[in-house]
């Protein structure tokens, strides 16, 4: 039975009017994009599942935060829907879009962990259908597109047909992942392998209800020792920059809430370049446009930077980004570390046979796929 939900994630974020006008840094060649839209089934019965994305969010991002594609690392978007859940509309499915694709983690963190479960009536063919049309996928067949929905109730409930909303899904080049909570065989029988086999995916099924095993490591303090540091080379500007800050701190409260090594896990992927806030922070904001700060108005600055002079507002700026590479540095030095304790401590469990754990199973199914779309990725 699949185990631990390998957590799955998208934002758009208002810029301070001032800054509006900076252009986004572009690399000599186009990043290759990774997008995932997770469809969460949050009726009565899907606690446990809910459970289980919240634990494995990070470790999901972080594992791919480790794909390359000629030689360059992928700019990751994940969006997040539920549905099946009575307090949403039936005239609109019983369907919500919580986020759209957005590289924002921190913001797909907050809502995933807001998810709470009701009744429902759990359309899938709706909600497919909905993430395809709403969603801005990219247009480039190269890109790495994936919808994992996830649920317990019969495929082709609902008014919207799931064989067209699957054929609708593969002709824009996203493939469909379907998870069904319960008996591998109840879920092929109620035409879940089927919506996957529509749309060049992966049938799965698991044990919603089953616990996550985090494997701690001798690393793990030290890591979220780093952590704090690293936070506090963040410098929020503009309106949302205060509260951005602190929503940064309440994820790392929400992911260490599943134990240290989930903690360890989110701070590494913020340690590497997947993990970008140029909206709010200025040192994101600088490494992606160089004349930032001349763009910004006073009071879009924090108050310690307000009687600065310009040259005083950059060399701090540059300090703080050399703060946080060296704290990213030996983060992911010890992150490795950790890898490699855990690989070996697996080996030794005797769980580690034939169970089916979503991180086990998902994680080989996400890394085929990577590498049909051409990816490199560590084993």
């Amino acid at each position: 039975m699949l185990k631990s939900f390998l957590g799955l994630l998208s934002f758009v974020l208002v810029l301070p009017a001032s800054f509006q006008n900076i252009p986004s840094k572009t690399i000599a060649t186009e990043a290759p994009h990774i997008q995932v839209s997770l469809l969460l089934d949050t009726s009565n019965s899907m606690d446990g599942l809910i459970d289980q994305a919240k634990s494995q969010l990070w470790k999901m991002v972080n594992e791919l935060a480790t794909a390359k594609k000629d030689g360059q690392s992928p700019d990751i978007e994940i969006a997040l829907y539920e549905y099946g859940n009575d307090r949403l509309a039936a005239t609109e499915g019983y369907i919500r879009q919580v986020t759209g694709l957005t590289a924002d983690l921190d913001l797909v963190s907050e809502k995933l962990f807001a998810l709470t479960t009701n009744g429902g009536s759990e359309y899938c063919g709706y909600v497919i259908k909905e993430a395809v049309k709403q969603l801005t996928w990219s247009d480039d067949n190269a890109d790495m597109k994936i919808i994992i929905i996830a649920g317990n109730e019969p495929f082709d409930q609902g008014p919207e047909p799931y064989r067209e909303a699957c054929k609708s899904a593969i002709e824009k080049g996203i493939m469909i992942n379907t998870i069904f909570c319960g008996n591998y065989d109840e879920g092929v029988n109620t035409l879940w392998k089927d919506g996957a086999d529509l749309a060049d995916g992966k049938y799965f099924n698991i044990d919603q209800d089953q616990k996550v095993v985090h494997i701690p490591t001798p690393y793990d303090q030290r890591i979220l020792e780093l952590n704090q540091k690293l936070n506090s080379t963040y410098i929020g500007y503009g309106d949302q920059g205060e509260e951005r800050v602190m929503m940064q701190s309440a994820q790392d409260v929400n992911a260490a809430s599943y134990g240290a090594a989930n903690a360890r896990e989110r701070a590494s992927v913020k340690a590497k370049s997947t993990y970008k806030n140029t909206s709010w922070d200025l040192v994101d904001a600088v490494e992606a446009d160089e004349e930032a700060i001349d763009k910004l108005d006073k009071d879009d600055l924090p108050e310690e930077m307000r009687s600065m002079t310009k040259e005083e507002q950059k060399t701090y700026v540059e300090t703080k980004a050399k703060e946080r590479q060296a704290v990213q540095t030996e983060i992911l030095d010890l992150e490795q570390k950790a890898k490699a304790f855990q690989d070996e401590k697996r080996k030794e469990m005797a769980e580690n046979g034939d169970e089916n754990t979503l991180d086990k199973v998902m994680s080989k199914a996400m890394r085929e796929q990577a590498r049909q779309k051409g990816y490199e990725i560590d084993n």
